[in-house]
């Protein structure tokens, strides 16, 4: 096994992390009343001239890009994640004239994260949306229910769902531009590796997220030689966890895998701090959450997680199309509920990146077909030998027009499809420091994962 770049004695650089809205927070955004008008000014079909539509009509109308996912409900944050990006593109993409001539809006589809309230909405949204030119979503809880739906209606659907069962899709309208949650699941086993960490334990909540990244880990940290000495799987926001933590102890491990929402791994690791010492702990992108860290740092001390914690996610470098991303995130806070809350935010970038994809695959096609735009997917993401790489949907349809081809590479950074149409990229290791921001201590890249995936 090759070893993954970057050391933790040697530190790349040093950036703040932009905040995000977990899954804890969807209590108080329902109080205030957030997740309501969110939905309220979304609507949940096309509104106004049916543009392009299913059947590329001619008028220079409205295209609708669904965001299916959800608004309500324990996974709201979702729907949330989602608005975040597609609002901002549909923003840019219009200000830079629509997509030959069409504006783009964003409409609400709210599965409720229940397939039996997923499939109705999203049959309804077929049925009436003649406008409807795109799908980003869903998420992970519906997408085993609604992909078939979407796709056999031959609609185009991007989604960052972490469903390791999509990994070999071979349906010719389903594309992923996140990794699933089992390739960070490799990534945690990777670093541990490197780091000689070859004694693990599992602390995970027994939800279908969480668990999602567990079997690849184990079978990646297991092949590298490792041992796993504890698997637990808990309830998540128990008042105690000190049974547990007793038996993860007894086991000795040099390091602990996680994955839960803030107030059980905060509840977890105070019991730790109780029985025991700390020990080093590696959490999945769901712990490289602001609200997760300031939670967490509270019980384990700013200096104790400085030293012990790591987490790793998708990297994508900090650049102008993050910029522009931001501004425009910004400009959408009558669509968006606190829009600062997902600045720079992988969930919110890589909605917002398949909106602008979409749109510049309709260019490239000459045409608001989505059978047809589906074609153009890769000729506007492929990287490739003279190809223009544009960084805003205003450079792309630009360079369009020039005659050029081009290779979009966004706020999440590259988009590089695989023959499964899975865009994994690379993979980020960083460390919490005292004064709250993260420094990013080592990179994963694409081919090593894959490597270790045995691809």
């Amino acid at each position: 096994m090759s070893a993954v770049s970057g050391a933790e004695a040697h530190p790349k650089r040093s950036r703040g992390r932009p905040s995000a809205s977990p899954r804890a927070r969807l209590a108080r955004l329902a109080a205030t009343g957030l997740v309501g008008a969110l939905l309220a000014g979304c609507g949940s079909t096309a509104h106004g001239d049916t543009g392009g539509g299913s059947n590329g009509g001619s008028p220079k109308g409205v295209l609708t890009i669904a965001m299916v996912a959800a608004f309500s409900g324990p996974d709201s944050i979702d729907g949330i994640a989602e608005a975040a990006g597609c609002y901002p593109a549909a923003r840019l993409i219009n200000q830079a004239g629509g997509v030959m001539g069409h504006k783009i809006q964003c409409t609400a589809v709210d599965t409720r994260g229940d397939p039996a309230d997923a499939i109705p909405a999203v049959e309804k949204l077929l049925a009436t949306t003649p406008g409807l030119v795109a799908v980003i979503g869903p998420e992970s809880g519906t997408a085993n229910a609604l992909i078939p739906i979407v796709t056999k209606a031959h609609i185009p659907l991007i989604t960052n769902d972490g469903l390791a069962n999509t990994d070999h899709s071979t349906n010719p309208y389903y594309w992923r531009n996140y990794p699933a949650d089992d390739v960070g699941g490799v990534a945690l086993a990777l670093w541990a590796h490197k780091m000689g960490l070859d004694n693990g334990a599992l602390f995970f909540d027994n939800s279908v997220n969480a668990q999602g990244s567990v079997p690849a880990l184990l079978a990646t940290y297991q092949r590298l030689g490792g041992h796993v000495v504890a698997n637990l799987a808990v309830a998540p926001d128990g008042t105690s966890y000190g049974t547990e933590i007793s038996k993860l102890l007894a086991a000795h491990p040099q390091v602990v895998f996680t994955e839960t929402d803030p107030q059980t791994d905060a509840t977890a690791f105070a019991n730790l701090m109780t029985l025991g010492k700390p020990v080093p702990i590696y959490g999945t992108n769901a712990t490289v959450i602001p609200q997760w860290l300031k939670a967490v740092a509270k019980v384990l001390g700013p200096t104790n997680m400085a030293t012990y914690y790591r987490g790793v996610e998708p990297y994508a470098p900090p650049d102008g199309a993050t910029r522009v991303f931001n501004k425009a995130l910004l400009a959408s806070s009558s669509q968006v509920p606190q829009p600062s809350q997902w600045l720079g935010q992988e969930y919110a970038t890589a909605p917002y990146d398949a909106a602008v994809i979409f749109s510049l695959a309709m260019d490239s096609a000459h045409s608001t077909s989505p059978s047809v735009l589906n074609s153009h997917i890769l000729k506007v993401t492929a990287p490739g030998t003279g190809k223009t790489i544009v960084t805003t949907y205003a450079q792309g349809v630009a360079a369009l027009k020039a005659g050029k081809s081009i290779q979009y590479v966004g706020a999440d950074g590259p988009t590089v499809f695989n023959r499964w149409h899975n865009s994994t990229g690379e993979f980020e290791v960083v460390q919490y420091l005292p004064n709250g921001q993260l420094k990013i201590v080592g990179l994963i890249s694409a081919a090593q994962l894959a490597h270790a995936q045995g691809g």
